[in-house]
């Protein structure tokens, strides 16, 4: 079985349809569909069966590509080896959501540059669910999940916790309740809220709800931690936010009592990396363990 057809077997694992692969490795639809056929002749068994219009890895297909994984992972560790001893550098891939790479890309580039690593990041804001098809993509995909959510669990996949950041309420400097440092759920019963879609306020709101029996206001919805700073420095409401993501000097930052609430970051990466993939990890992890509660 030949190495590139192997990959495109795994690329079809990870991305679910021969158009995305064929994007993906830059070749047309009828060559994927081709190769993974000649494939399935060396392996001497279906990999592919039917689904609707389109196909689905079987029992078989899906225990080669762990295979896969395997023989990819034992190419790319030899051909970083190889081009160490060419440039002295290994590159890897790494994707972060915003608010985590500004907390800690910048360690880990320096770290990573006096360990002759050449660490390529990329944004990427992706709910929990969709941050392990990303490393169909990257060698790496920091990503963030409500503490009480259970961590991925894929076979093709592995999870190295990296921190645990609080989630607290911000109010306005000039708010009764910024006379204090905390804040007890049921204070919080009447304000107008404002919200981010999804993960991590949603979660904590709804617990909110369960304590207090009263569903929260939520008045306004954005898309981003800035503007959500700068409503809520302007009076227009309160909001919560993780805590190592508050900036803004108009806003106070109240720890929350009666609920628990953090998000948990996690770097994502395939079993058996490679040497400079395993390193950046250990990289992110000891930046995280200086910040993570």
């Amino acid at each position: 079985m030949e190495v590139r057809r192997l990959r495109l077997l795994r690329e079809f694992a990870d991305r679910e349809s021969i158009g995305a692969v064929a994007d993906a490795m830059h070749m047309t639809p009828s060559a994927v569909s081709q190769q993974l056929k000649v494939l399935a002749d060396e392996a001497g068994v279906p990999l592919f069966e039917p689904d609707g219009r389109r196909i689905r890895l079987t029992e078989a297909g899906r225990a080669l590509v762990l295979r896969a994984d395997e023989v990819i992972a034992a190419v790319e560790r030899a051909q970083e080896e190889m081009a160490s001893y060419r440039s002295g550098r290994a590159r890897v891939r790494l994707a972060m959501f915003p608010s985590g790479s500004t907390l800690l890309l910048p360690t880990v580039l320096d770290r990573a540059t006096e360990s002759g690593i050449e660490v390529h990041a990329f944004h990427l804001d992706v709910g929990y669910p969709g941050a392990a098809p990303a490393l169909a993509d990257f060698d790496i995909v920091v990503t963030h999940r409500d503490e009480r959510a259970p961590a991925v669990n894929r076979s093709r996949v592995r999870v190295a916790e990296l921190m645990r950041e609080p989630v607290d309420v911000i109010v306005p400097v000039d708010s009764p309740l910024a006379e204090a440092d905390e804040v007890a759920v049921s204070e919080l019963a009447e304000h107008d809220w404002i919200s981010v879609e999804g993960f991590p306020v949603d979660d904590v709101l709804q617990s909110i709800s369960a304590v207090t029996g009263v569903a929260p206001r939520v008045t306004q919805r954005m898309l981003d931690f800035t503007t959500i700073e700068a409503l809520v420095a302007g009076g227009h409401g309160i909001a919560l936010m993780p805590r190592f993501a508050v900036r803004h000097p108009g806003v106070k930052r109240l720890e929350l009592k009666g609920v628990r609430a953090a998000r948990v970051y996690e770097a994502l990466v395939r079993p058996r990396a490679r040497t400079a993939v395993a390193q950046v990890v250990e990289l992110l992890m000891a930046a995280g363990a200086e910040h993570g509660q």
